[in-house]
C-alpha cells in the first residue's frame, strides 16, 4: 500500500469533506480516504497495482478543488 497527501486550497464548507471522500472511496484501489477540513489536507491509502497516485489527484482537482502540492510515500 502507498499513501498520498494532497494539500488543497482552503475548504469552505463541511460538505466538501463528504464530496471528496465519497469520490475517492469509489475509485478501485483506494482503501482509505480522509479529508482534514481545517488543514485542507486529503490523505488516501491506495493499492498502486490498481490505481496511480495521479488518478487520485486528478479526481480531487476534477471536483473543483485546486491542489497546491502532493506527496506520495
Amino acid at each position: 500500500m502507498r499513501k498520498i497527501v494532497l494539500n488543497l486550497e482552503p475548504l469552505t464548507c463541511p460538505s466538501c469533506i463528504k464530496k471528496i471522500e465519497g469520490a475517492l472511496k469509489k475509485l478501485d484501489g483506494v482503501e482509505q480516504a480522509k479529508v482534514m477540513f481545517n488543514s485542507g489536507k486529503v490523505r488516501a491509502q491506495f493499492d498502486e497495482e490498481k490505481i496511480e497516485a495521479e488518478q487520485i489527484a486528478k479526481t480531487v482537482s476534477g471536483l473543483g478543488y485546486p491542489i497546491i502540492s502532493q506527496k506520495v510515500s
